[in-house]
């Protein structure tokens, strides 16, 4: 009677394990077929000729330079000012959580409420408004507002992977730098940086690849004036009411820069510190 009922409950036990299993196989053939039929969706809907030919129109010409610029200004910008935030937060020191999780509110704050506080904030009528145009200074609707809205929604995505990567750094190797008299600067460039270069160049090219898809903050600080402010994603959003094929060139053109960013940012992390 033992064994038997034994039995049934392994049987039971086999049939819920199946169960599961192809409940999670499904689940996960609907999520991947969704994302895998919206790309596609891309590439099916004009003819490779005419979406290759779109990439003469000077509209995509000039939305790909500017896009280019501005995210490679905005990365360098990320790497100079983010590498010392990162290093500060990767200490501990009262107030800690609350400086992280400012630096990090942008990661969740959606892109148009950016926009608006940069407009608030740095517009004729901002909050820093007269003091910027006392010094000659604009920023709305140039190129310069681009790389700040870029900067700021990008840049907690390279500081919180630099961060983690500068936690992992072994302590006692900063405490013997420090027996030294190593400056915490010189230790910083010297011992804590140098292994966790692979991690930190993971950050800045997934916060790159963040800059570069960036449109809410942008169109709302920047505007959409084309070869000034008028990037990739606001290209295709503009263009997607006039020319179809234009907008698939510029989102086939994101869509492919983005996979080969996403793919090295992997392979970085992958030569990241041991755990």
């Amino acid at each position: 009677m033992a064994s038997a009922s034994l039995s049934g409950a392994r049987r039971r036990a086999g049939a819920r394990d199946g169960l599961l299993n192809w409940l999670s196989f499904a689940l996960a053939a609907v999520f991947m077929a969704t994302i895998v039929v919206a790309l596609a969706a891309l590439f099916t809907h004009a003819s490779p000729a005419a979406i290759l030919a779109q990439f003469h129109n000077p509209i995509v010409q000039q939305a790909l330079w500017v896009s280019l610029e501005t995210t490679a200004a905005a990365a360098l910008i990320i790497a100079v000012f983010g590498t010392p935030v990162a290093a500060l937060l990767s200490r501990p020191f009262r107030g800690r959580a609350v400086l992280d999780t400012i630096v990090t509110l942008p990661i969740v704050l959606p892109p148009v409420v950016a926009g608006l506080a940069l407009l608030l904030a740095f517009g004729r009528m901002g909050l820093l408004g007269h003091a910027l145009r006392m010094a000659g200074i604009e920023l709305p609707f140039t190129g310069a507002a681009v790389v700040l809205a870029q900067v700021f929604v990008a840049a907690p995505l390279y500081i919180v992977t630099a961060k983690n990567a500068l936690e992992r750094v072994d302590p006692d190797v900063l405490d013997a730098a420090a027996t030294l008299r190593a400056s915490t600067a010189y230790a910083l460039l010297r011992v804590a940086l140098p292994p966790a270069l692979p991690a930190l160049g993971a950050g800045l090219a997934l916060a790159w690849a963040r800059a570069l898809g960036e449109f809410g903050a942008t169109i709302t600080f920047a505007g959409s004036l084309p070869g000034v402010t008028q990037t990739m994603p606001i290209a295709v959003y503009t263009e997607g009411q006039s020319s179809i094929e234009t907008a698939i060139a510029i989102a086939i053109a994101l869509l492919a820069v983005s996979f080969i960013v996403l793919l090295a940012a992997r392979l970085l992390s992958a030569r990241t510190l041991p755990t």
